[in-house]
């Protein structure tokens, strides 16, 4: 009779096993609708604060709005046309029609600008051309134009017009390694003249490893010494090490022109230790730059691999001690492996923030030190060439993510080893 009565209750064991998964689902569904409802608006503020408006930046450099904007029929006309030769009298017929009714206002000057960008005199062209209207001979529009200037009979001033009408193009992204598209399509080098990008992000790529490498010679001694103090003398020490963030950078970077300057603080005291005959020049150029972007950068290298050095067991350099081994050879092959990744981590990080540096290069740096930052304060406050400053942006931003994807996978190679 009892193996009778259990056989019901073997029966509803699958049903009752089911129904207890479908009620564990619904209230991690639950849970996590609450989690995500809890930081949705936090998710939302970022979004429109934040990724937004970066997204919108960095689209600038692939759009090209000032054309189509200011002359829509022109740019469609120009689109339509296959680029071939001088550009049907259509085109050129409405083309005048629109320059002569933009005469005067914004939408003509933001044409000119971007036209003159790619060749410089067209702004002078288009105000002269659009001075110059209405034509008096309109049976063949394109003739009354070169009479007007020769460049208007050139296929090349039609070519760049029609590239700056696509309303997509690759212009500023080519622009910021010094290239560009001539007539025919293809892609080559700018003049000399004109050259300045590349070697201007080779600059910003040099003094950013330079500052990471000081950064790191002087801050590992620091971070082993604070890392083997006692806890309460290493707080101290770290509160020290913290103490420039409760500074401005503009500050920071305003007391090195102080310091640094010929009769500053600097070569005083190199003067009166009488290590120096006159003073030295200490600012407004690489010098300077690489010393007050050192100090403003050092917390950010010696805050991490502080915090890495905190947990290497200190068993492990005894063992290497009681085994034979002698001071310096137990810490180079025992504990210095052990802090690599710190290393990485803190000059990483003081790569990438010495990329996008703009105070202090402007303030203590000379002519030949600015870095690929101050161009791009150039193009947004002053030039407003938002398309060109979107572009440099846009270089910066993919090195960013590589060296971080780099990092990501040498230090996944690393633990891989380590296992």
């Amino acid at each position: 009779m009892a193996a009778v009565g259990a056989v019901p209750f073997a029966n509803d064991a699958p049903a009752q096993s089911a129904q207890l998964r479908r009620g564990l689902r619904r209230g991690e569904r639950r849970r996590t609708l609450l989690a995500f409802a809890l930081i949705a608006p936090l998710v939302l503020f970022l979004l429109v604060n934040f990724v937004a408006p970066i997204a919108m930046l960095l689209g600038r450099a692939f759009t090209e709005s000032e054309i189509p904007g200011a002359w829509p029929t022109t740019a469609r006309a120009l689109r339509e046309w296959n680029g071939h030769g001088l550009p049907p009298p259509a085109v050129v017929s409405g083309f005048l029609v629109e320059l002569a009714a933009t005469r005067g206002t914004p939408d003509l000057s933001a044409a000119a600008n971007r036209l003159n960008y790619e060749r410089p005199g067209s702004r002078s062209l288009l105000f002269a051309t659009a001075a110059a209207l209405p034509l008096a001979d309109r049976s063949d529009p394109l003739a009354a134009l070169a009479g007007i200037d020769a460049r208007w009979a050139d296929r090349d001033t039609w070519a760049m017009m029609r590239r700056a009408a696509q309303g997509v193009s690759t212009f500023y992204l080519l622009a910021a390694f010094d290239r560009r598209v001539d007539a025919a399509g293809g892609i080559q080098h700018v003049p000399a003249s004109q050259s300045i990008f590349v070697t201007v992000l080779a600059r910003t790529l040099w003094i950013s490893a330079i500052v990471a490498a000081l950064c790191a010679v002087l801050g590992y001694p620091l971070a082993y010494v604070l890392a083997r103090l006692p806890d309460h003398v290493a707080r101290v020490g770290l509160i020290l090490v913290l103490l420039p963030f409760w500074t401005s950078v503009l500050v920071r970077t305003s007391a090195w022109m102080v310091m640094l300057q010929e009769h500053g603080l600097v070569n005083d005291a190199l003067l009166a230790a009488g290590w120096i005959a006159e003073p030295l020049e200490l600012i407004y150029n690489r010098t300077g730059l690489y010393i007050a972007m050192t100090h403003v950068l050092l917390p950010y290298f010696v805050l991490p691999l502080y915090s890495v050095m905190k947990r290497v067991p200190a068993l492990t350099v005894r063992a290497a001690l009681s085994l034979g081994a002698s001071p310096l050879q137990a810490f180079w092959r025992v504990y210095f492996p052990q802090t690599l990744a710190g290393v990485a981590a803190g000059a990483l990080i003081v790569f990438i923030l010495a990329l996008g540096y703009y105070v202090t290069p402007a303030l203590v740096g000379g002519a030949d030190d600015q870095m690929i930052s101050y161009f791009i304060a150039l193009y947004t406050n002053q030039s407003l060439n938002w398309g060109m400053a979107a572009a440099l942006s846009l270089v910066l931003f993919v090195a960013t993510v590589l060296l971080l994807l780099l990092h990501g996978r040498l230090a996944g190679r690393r633990e891989l080893a380590l296992r």
